[in-house]
């Protein structure tokens, strides 16, 4: 998509969308940096552990359930 070539419409809804692809890049790289940390305690080899790949789930999915209750916050404050 050419960004020149939208009119003022347009153009918002891009930069909107381009807004929240660099939101969930931003999210998952700090997920990916925050389990990975928590988790994998030594050089992984060529497959987790079950213990680290146990760890991951859940560190992800709370992260996940943290990131939407803090959205949800913010959206009833608006």
């Amino acid at each position: 998509m050419d960004p020149s070539s939208l009119n003022s419409a347009e153009l918002e809804r891009f930069l909107n969308q381009e807004k929240e692809r660099a939101m969930v890049n931003e999210m998952v790289a700090k997920l990916t940096s925050a389990c990975w940390d928590k988790c994998i305690t030594s050089s992984p080899g060529s497959k987790f552990s079950s213990s680290e790949s146990s760890c991951l789930t859940n560190c992800a999915q709370r992260y996940m359930d943290m990131s939407l209750i803090i959205m949800k916050r913010f959206q009833s404050m608006n």
